[in-house]
């Protein structure tokens, strides 16, 4: 079987959940996700792919001009299983993407981004027609004691909620109140990983090219800063 032989429909947030917190290199899944599209081989469903606003739309939304507040999405997650068929990961978001285009069709773009620091440079959104449309320098990571990683959106965006990495405080106790990722990576005994965030933006009609708002960056750009990586591994 080939991957054209896959199969993506909607599931449960229960189901894609659980498969994500087993497939995903960071076992934990985003809460907001709104669309959840199984991926499924012979009746075996073999992944997910997630979709939902992200985590703070205002600084997004302005990448394509005149865009409406619900009108784009987040690939939040994608985890597929090794036993899938080659380029399943790319075929499975082309046809999310045109399931999301024929019943959403108020969304006009997807922006994922890939972890240039832990997983990889973003090949699977390469292989489905993606465009680079950031490249940033990434302090947004840290390794705690235990070996586990947080992401300061994860901290910042709940700055009250009691984290278990600091013994039932919260962030705001921590840093008196102020966004202070280092002081609080260092209080926690963590540490903060250096890498790369890439941004990929995927449009859904023919008006988003014309209405972007950055440049789009040749994909050769990621090995000319040093920043290519595929499944934790660093590439020359």
């Amino acid at each position: 079987m080939s991957a054209k032989d896959i199969r993506v429909e909607p599931i449960s947030r229960q189901d894609a959940d659980k498969i994500i917190k087993n497939l995903h290199y960071s076992g934990k899944v985003v809460k907001n996700s709104q669309l959840h599209f199984g991926i499924f081989l012979d009746g075996k469903c073999g992944g997910c792919l997630q979709f939902g606003p992200s985590l703070d739309k205002s600084k997004i939304i302005g990448l394509v001009k005149d865009t409406k507040w619900n009108g784009f999405l987040e690939l939040n997650r994608a985890a597929l299983a090794d036993w899938l068929p080659k380029n399943s990961e790319s075929r499975s978001i082309s046809i999310a993407s045109k399931l999301i285009q024929k019943h959403y069709p108020h969304i006009e773009w997807v922006v994922s981004f890939a972890d240039g620091t832990l997983c990889g440079h973003g090949t699977i959104y390469q292989a489905s027609n993606f465009w680079l449309t950031g490249i940033t320098k990434n302090k947004n990571l840290a390794i705690l004691p235990n070996g586990t990683t947080i992401h300061k959106m994860t901290c910042e965006s709940n700055p009250t909620t009691p984290r278990p990495e600091a013994g039932g405080r919260s962030y705001y106790d921590i840093t008196d109140g102020k966004y202070a990722w280092k002081k609080y990576v260092d209080v926690v005994g963590g540490e903060i990983l250096e890498g790369f965030q890439f941004r990929y933006l995927k449009p859904l009609n023919n008006t988003v090219h014309h209405r972007l708002t950055v440049p789009i960056i040749p994909y050769s750009r990621i090995r000319e800063l040093g920043g290519a990586m595929y499944r934790g591994l660093r590439q020359s």
